[in-house]
């Protein structure tokens, strides 16, 4: 007994020396966000590259979600910058209906914010079909579309609830029908499949012309201007004034086209973000290339960092929740009146969205990246730790805790002599549970850059790239049968 609960110990303080191990850190470079879609990676990546040519230390934070946990992020200072559009700037954070930069600055000013760096191009919403179809029905512009009740959309989640997005197209255009939601990677797929019938667009996707699509005109103007342009923190250029003289260097350097061909050269000729950025840039052209093979993309170069980000984000939360979990099954198992609330509790947090929480916490903990979603992961992992505690030492047999008090051990002593070392195994397996389980969550980190085997998947959505997706979700599937077999070993020692 006494070996099975040094086993449970030497595991949790395995887990908090992983958790709370303290790297020496560089000063801080200057982050560029990005949100989750292939031009917003590119311009991301052409910031971060520019940044570099000058001198300036960056970080980009590819596919942090949507507008609001990029806003959020810039709001509390994790990222310094990040790329938009003036009509997603004004329509969806200052809900006004004036683009012109010098409006969306006065607004932004007293947040600390700052809008600038207009890059030349517009990338404007727009809803497409197939071009056959739309030829069949007779379709060239958005007000065809209400005689159509047959028509089936795909739409993405963002585009979907947006101020700027289907809710202004259904009011002014009198559709009153239920999309489809598709994340917008795929929904090219799906149109082309025949799945969906409309699907939303960027006006600079390199895909419409690939899969023959006819964009349909907005003819009654409820899209307003989207310039690109980059929102910045105002201390930014008094922080790194070379920094931000490079990215004004950008300025107007960006032509439609320009942007059509970088979004083709990734998403239809498989070149990474970053060489389309330094080709853009001239620091060497790099060739287009045929994606690589799954084989290619799973022992990439990035595998050591991602394991390495996936592994802290799994224990370090595994470890909190081992700390916080067992007393609190403890406490659960000895008092009927703590019981209920300890383990409605811990159940009521399940029910809360991933995303919706780590969105949450940015605000909070006034950052991106590990901190919240070890908090996530730490609030997902109570649950297992704390029912399989409760359940294993309320499952201990009565004559065996009689028997304890007849040898006049007090409370303290049953607990820390009988009880815990008979519910051990039981604990053990609350643990390995939740272990399990958070491999898998742990990949919805990378919406908030914190990295790991998710960052893959978020870029293989973008992408639509499947073996990108595979080459993310094979690791995440093998660290979770590791983890399962290294504690049913150490559940076959408790039990010997």
């Amino acid at each position: 007994m006494g070996r099975g609960r040094g086993c449970v110990v030497v595991l949790v303080g395995m887990l908090a020396a992983a958790a709370f191990a303290v790297h020496a850190a560089d000063p801080r470079p200057v982050v560029i966000g990005s949100k989750r879609f292939t031009e917003s990676y590119l311009l991301g990546e052409i910031a971060r590259e520019t940044l570099q040519q000058a001198g300036v230390a960056a970080v980009h934070r590819q596919g942090l979600g949507n507008t609001a946990v990029l806003f959020e992020a810039l709001s509390t200072g994790a990222i310094d910058a990040y790329p938009d559009y003036t009509g997603t700037i004004a329509r969806e954070l200052l809900k006004t209906e004036s683009t012109d930069l010098a409006s969306l600055d006065r607004a932004l000013a007293p947040l600390g914010l700052g809008v600038g760096v207009v890059l030349g191009f517009e990338n404007t919403y727009a809803l497409a079909m197939r071009e056959d179809d739309a030829a069949r029905a007779g379709i060239v512009k958005l007000s065809d579309l209400a005689g159509h009740r047959e028509l089936r959309l795909g739409l993405s989640p963002e585009f979907l609830h947006r101020a700027d997005g289907w809710p202004a197209v259904a009011h002014a255009y009198g559709l009153a029908r239920q999309p489809i939601v598709l994340d917008h990677g795929l929904a090219y797929e799906a149109l082309a499949a025949g799945r969906v019938d409309v699907m939303d667009i960027y006006s600079t996707d390199a895909k419409i012309a690939r899969y023959r699509l006819r964009v349909l005109d907005d003819d009654r103007r409820v899209f307003p201007e989207y310039r690109a342009v980059f929102v910045y923190r105002l201390d930014l250029p008094r922080r790194s004034p070379a920094g931000w003289a490079a990215m004004q260097g950008l300025e107007g350097r960006i032509a439609r086209q320009d942007m059509i061909g970088m979004n083709a050269a990734a998403e239809l000729e498989g070149r990474s973000f970053d060489a389309v950025a330094r080709g853009f840039l001239g620091a060497g052209v790099v060739p287009a290339a045929v994606r690589s093979g799954l084989a290619a993309r799973l022992f990439a170069d990035d595998l050591p960092r991602l394991t390495r980000e996936h592994l802290v984000l799994v224990f370090g939360s595994l470890a909190l929740a081992c700390l916080a979990g067992i007393p609190l099954g403890i406490a659960a198992a000895g008092s009927r009146r703590l019981a209920q609330p300890v383990l409605a509790v811990t159940g009521l947090i399940q029910t809360v969205p991933s995303l919706a929480l780590l969105a949450f916490l940015i605000p909070i903990t006034g950052t991106i990246g590990t901190l919240p979603a070890v908090i996530a992961l730490f609030l997902y992992s109570l649950l297992p730790i704390v029912r399989a505690t409760h359940a294993a030492l309320t499952g201990i047999a009565r004559n065996m805790r009689e028997s304890a008090i007849a040898l006049g051990l007090d409370r303290m002593q049953r607990l820390r002599f009988v009880e815990l070392p008979l519910a051990t195994a039981g604990i053990l397996s609350g643990i390995k549970t939740s272990a399990v389980i958070n491999v898998g969550t742990a990949t919805i980190a990378a919406f908030i850059g914190a990295g790991g085997y998710g960052e893959r998947i978020t870029a293989g959505l973008a992408l639509n790239d499947n073996a990108m997706l595979l080459a993310g979700a094979i690791p995440a599937a093998a660290l979770a049968l590791v983890v399962h077999a290294m504690f049913e070993l150490a559940e076959r020692r408790v039990a010997r």
